[in-house]
């Protein structure tokens, strides 16, 4: 088995967002040689996310929402812990509960995605700029 491992930076644009980022794993199945195997990809940051869904501008304004309010109920009135270091604990929580990888199967070079499948990278504690890793496995 053969693994080919690459990076790529991928600039968020804003506090909480969500960033395309399939073009890029694209790029690092086709440029790996792999044809058959698997890709995974990860994030080495607790702030953010990896995902899998749909690119509908509607369902991105929607997951923006959801990871920018997903638990601020459970804040209260004093807020997070965590708050008082950085103020950010509503995105290593939200991160934390998303996760920071997907894998896809490869097959004749490509990543096997849905028709309507795309990889996200959520950002929620930005704009930054991010690390994406992403590593083939297979022949």
């Amino acid at each position: 088995m053969k693994i080919h491992t690459l990076e790529a930076a991928v600039k968020t644009q804003g506090r909480v967002s969500v960033e395309n980022v399939t073009d890029q794993v694209r790029g690092g199945v086709e440029r790996s040689g792999i044809r058959e195997g698997f890709v995974l990809v990860t994030v080495p940051h607790t702030t953010c996310a990896l995902a899998v869904n749909e690119d509908e501008e509607g369902l991105k304004r929607d997951i923006v929402r959801l990871a920018g309010t997903l638990l601020a109920p459970l804040a209260g009135p004093v807020g997070f812990e965590h708050d008082h270091v950085d103020n950010n604990a509503q995105a290593h929580l939200t991160s934390l509960l998303l996760g920071h990888s997907v894998h896809l199967p490869v097959a004749r070079a490509a990543p096997v995605m849905g028709t309507w499948q795309s990889v996200f990278l959520i950002e929620m504690d930005g704009p930054r700029v991010r690390r994406l890793d992403i590593r083939v496995f297979g022949e």
